[in-house]
C-alpha cells in the first residue's frame, strides 16, 4: 500500500500540464547533478505510471537504492513545487505579493530601511488594488515596525496615518471574519436540517440568521465583504425556498465579481 505523501507525489505530478512538465525538467536538470538527474528519472517513471506501484517504481528507476526512495520522494516533490511557482508566479497575486515581502525582509535585515518601506510601500498599492487585506495588515506591521526605529525621518502625521490604516484594515478583516463564519454556519445548517419544512423551521431559521448577521453588514465596501454577504443571503433564501430572493442575490454575488473584475 503505497504511504499517504507517496500518494500525494505520485497526484502532483498526474495534475501537470505538458508545459508545467518541461519546465520541470529544466529547473530540475540547471545543476545536472547526480542527485537531480534521479529526481528526473523518478519523475518521469511517475509520469509513465497509470496507477502507483512501488516494486514497479523502483525497477524502472534502478539508479534509485530502496533506502534513498524516500529522500528523493520529497526532494522530487519539493522541486516540482518550486518550479511551479516561478511559472506561476504572474498569474497567481498572492505568490507575487508573498516575493514582494521576502524582498522587503531581506531589505530590512541587511538595514536598509528606507528601501524596504519603498518596496512595502508598493506591496500596500498591490495588496489593496487586489483587496488582499491580509497582506495588507502584514505590511502596516512591517510598516510601524520601522518606523518605531526613528530613524526614517518620515512626515510628522506618519503615525496617525498607520493607525487610521491599521483600523480601518481590521474593521474590514472582522466584518469578512462574521460574514464567511455566517455563510458557513448557514451551508452547515442545511447540511443537518435541509430546506426549512414548516413555520417554526423558518423562525428558527430566522433568528439564528438575524442573530449572527453583524450589525454593520450593510456597510460593506469591500470584494470579500459583499461576497461573504451576499454568499449568506444566498443560503439563507435557498434554505427558506424563497428563489425570488436567492435569485436577487445570486445575481448581486456574480455582479461583485464583474465589479471588481473591470478594476
Amino acid at each position: 500500500m503505497p504511504n499517504r505523501s507517496t500518494d500525494a507525489l505520485f497526484q502532483l505530478v498526474k495534475s501537470l500540464e505538458k508545459s508545467e512538465k518541461r519546465n520541470f525538467k529544466l529547473y530540475a536538470k540547471r545543476n545536472s547533478s547526480s542527485e537531480d538527474l534521479k529526481v528526473v528519472q523518478l519523475f518521469d517513471a511517475l509520469d509513465k505510471m497509470a496507477d502507483y506501484n512501488e516494486k514497479e517504481l523502483l525497477k524502472k528507476t534502478k539508479s534509485v537504492k530502496k533506502q534513498q526512495l524516500s529522500n528523493i520522494k520529497a526532494n522530487l516533490y519539493k522541486q516540482i513545487l518550486s518550479s511551479l511557482r516561478l511559472i506561476k508566479e504572474e498569474d497567481n497575486i498572492d505568490i507575487h505579493l508573498h516575493e514582494m515581502m521576502d524582498h522587503a525582509r531581506i531589505l530590512y535585515n541587511k538595514g536598509l530601511y528606507l528601501q524596504s518601506l519603498k518596496m512595502l510601500e508598493r506591496l500596500k498599492e498591490t495588496a489593496k488594488a487586489h483587496q488582499q487585506l491580509t497582506f495588507l495588515q502584514q505590511v502596516l506591521f512591517f510598516e510601524k515596525k520601522i518606523e518605531s526605529l526613528y530613524i526614517t525621518r518620515s512626515i510628522q502625521n506618519k503615525a496617525d496615518l498607520l493607525t487610521t490604516e491599521s483600523d480601518t484594515v481590521t474593521n474590514q478583516l472582522t466584518l469578512v471574519n462574521h460574514l464567511s463564519n455566517l455563510s458557513l454556519q448557514l451551508y452547515s445548517w442545511y447540511i443537518k436540517n435541509g430546506h426549512a419544512r414548516n413555520s417554526k423551521d423558518i423562525a428558527e431559521l430566522r433568528s439564528f440568521f438575524e442573530t449572527n448577521l453583524p450589525a454593520n453588514a450593510a456597510k460593506a465596501t469591500g470584494f470579500y465583504e459583499k461576497l461573504y454577504l451576499y454568499q449568506s443571503y444566498v443560503w439563507y433564501a435557498f434554505i427558506r425556498q424563497d428563489f425570488l430572493q436567492y435569485y436577487r442575490y445570486s445575481q448581486k454575488w456574480v455582479d461583485v465579481f464583474t465589479t471588481y473584475l473591470n478594476y
